[in-house]
């Protein structure tokens, strides 16, 4: 089994800032995300070849395939591990401001416009209980974008859910620059998106 290794950020930990702080990017990363990284090869050493040998991708889809005495840590970490390499590229310096392209059309469709979409992200995320994430999704389903909540580090992709856009709202994402004050970091958050990384990802989801 070729084991999984902590993906790189691309950029530098003070790229971000004023509005994520390189401390805490530092942190999150060689730390929290290293953390899943290590949690989900420890995991996956207990089970067979076939799982071991399956994309993480497809192994959050179908989670009713691992031993259900592992299925708890598969989920976790392999989430946790998953979530943290979109979120890296979620971001950006000098990124935010309005989605063009297909992203904005698939926006627009489902939200009427992107303000609104705003407005309900940032609400429901800011109001997630506890740890979790707010996520914008492809539904192959619906064949449409759509808002979700997520607890922990569970992935949408367990839900059949394609991830485009995702907000770690763990205390550890912000604590340092923000204490307690979650409101504030979602919106800086706005300020850092990397609306060329979320339009390429459903591009490729929808090609």
């Amino acid at each position: 089994m070729g084991k999984y290794e902590l993906p790189k950020v691309p950029y530098a930990y003070d790229a971000l800032e004023p509005h994520i702080d390189a401390k805490t990017m530092e942190i999150h990363h060689t730390k929290h995300h290293q953390a899943y990284t290590d949690g989900l090869n420890n995991a996956l050493a207990t089970l067979s070849s076939e799982i071991q040998n399956m994309e993480l991708t497809k192994l959050l889809t179908s989670l009713d395939k691992v031993p259900e005495n592992v299925r708890g840590a598969v989920n976790f970490h392999g989430g946790g591990y998953d979530n943290h390499a979109l979120f890296w590229n979620n971001m950006k310096p000098n990124g935010g401001g309005k989605p063009g392209g297909s992203i904005a059309d698939a926006i627009n469709s489902v939200f009427g416009n992107f303000d609104s979409f705003k407005e309900k992200f940032t609400k429901d995320t800011i109001a997630i209980q506890g740890s979790g994430w707010g996520w914008l999704t492809y539904n192959p389903q619906s064949k449409k974008v759509e808002y979700t909540t997520m607890p922990n580090q569970t992935s949408p992709r367990t839900k059949g859910l394609i991830p485009l856009l995702g907000l770690d709202v763990w205390e550890h994402a912000y604590y340092l620059k923000y204490q307690n004050k979650r409101a504030d970091y979602v919106n800086a958050w706005w300020n850092v998106v990397n609306w060329d990384e979320v339009n390429t990802r459903l591009s490729k989801t929808i090609a």
